[in-house]
């Protein structure tokens, strides 16, 4: 093993942090990763930290990770005889409201990453009717998988804080800052005066 500006990557491999023929940096395919470097050699590998920035604000319900936030990448890129098996992590903003009391709340989510991106189908194979993911020709577009990792991660139910006591159901106060002591005492809908009219002790005799 060698370093390239500090990060670990296998020996031999020339280019490992990424920037071979059409490699990029920050700003333009965050997500697209370049594998030239690798040389389709079963083995090989290379480690990539990258800051990327989140594609279109993207989330479900509640809560969502907004538009050209940073997203930290921490990847291992490896060739196999298939394709790139790519493993590691992302972690991402999320802003939303609290599904209790509606409040706005700021997160994070961190998502695991494992996902093999095969060089080519196989003969006879649709590359649109199949779950695999392919590589385009030397590039690598992780922005998908990154997608359904985060989506699937995302709390149903987002609170601002676990013990949330969210609102109150008559005047609609958080709870948290009115208090235990909040109430509304004995009140009545009034829509329910009429029934209080009623003498259920009376009975009809035959």
């Amino acid at each position: 093993m060698s370093n390239v500006n500090g990060k670990p990557v296998a020996r031999g491999v020339p280019g490992a942090h990424g920037q071979g023929p059409g490699g990029h940096g920050r700003g333009s395919g965050d997500f697209v990763f370049d594998m030239w470097s690798l040389g389709r050699q079963p083995g090989s590998f290379r480690d990539e930290t990258r800051t990327a920035r989140a594609p279109e604000g993207f989330g479900s319900g509640l809560v969502l990770v907004p538009a050209d936030a940073d997203v930290t990448l921490d990847l291992r890129f490896e060739a196999v005889s298939e394709g790139v098996l790519v493993t590691g992590s992302a972690v991402a903003p999320l802003t939303g409201e609290c599904a209790r009391c509606l409040d706005p709340l700021t997160s994070t989510v961190e998502v695991s990453i494992q996902e093999l991106y095969r060089y080519l189908p196989d003969p006879g194979e649709d590359e649109a009717d199949d779950e695999d993911r392919f590589l385009d020709g030397d590039r690598l577009d992780l922005e998908p998988a990154f997608r359904d990792a985060v989506v699937l991660a995302l709390p149903l139910s987002p609170l601002c804080r676990e013990d949330c006591p969210g609102l109150c159901a008559e005047c609609g106060v958080r709870l948290a800052e009115a208090g235990p002591g909040h109430g509304h005492g004995e009140g009545t809908d009034p829509r329910w005066g009429p029934l209080r009219q009623l003498d259920v002790s009376d009975r009809v005799e035959d």
